[in-house]
């Protein structure tokens, strides 16, 4: 089976324990509702490691290629360390807030996030229903 319990068997141990099916709904609804919220997250961390990937990308490729300019012009590196620099610090500073998962600012993030993509959802579907009644 496993390990997991059935509805017969999950209302059984409750009353043997002396849970109310109320109690056992409530406990239910609060579970869903965490289980959303952890899916949830773990969405959001994943969109965030891939703008990461993505800006690693972008910093190599750059890189490479200004490095490479400042050693064929000038046949020394001067002016594109600074810029590998200073961009390599903005991606460090990027990378640790991307993988910091918990705390104040993790959660403000998360809850912009959140709002950012229940608010397209809902100018999604009022976009829809309006395109739809047009075409009535």
């Amino acid at each position: 089976e496993g390990g997991e319990l059935t509805r017969a068997q999950v209302l059984e141990i409750a009353h043997e324990m002396g849970i109310s099916p109320e109690d056992l709904a409530a406990a239910e609804q609060e579970w869903l509702s965490h289980r959303s919220e952890f899916q949830e997250k773990q969405l959001f961390n994943q969109l965030r490691r891939d703008k990461l990937k993505q800006s690693l990308i972008k910093y190599g490729i750059v890189n490479s290629f200004l490095l490479l300019l400042n050693l064929v012009t000038a046949h020394t590196l001067s002016w594109s360390l600074p810029i590998l620099l200073l961009w390599g610090l903005w991606l460090a500073l990027d990378a640790w807030k991307t993988f910091q998962i918990e705390g104040e600012e993790y959660e403000q993030a998360f809850q912009r996030w959140r709002l950012k993509k229940q608010l397209g959802q809902s100018f999604g579907s009022l976009a829809n229903k309006i395109l739809k009644n047009l075409q009535s």
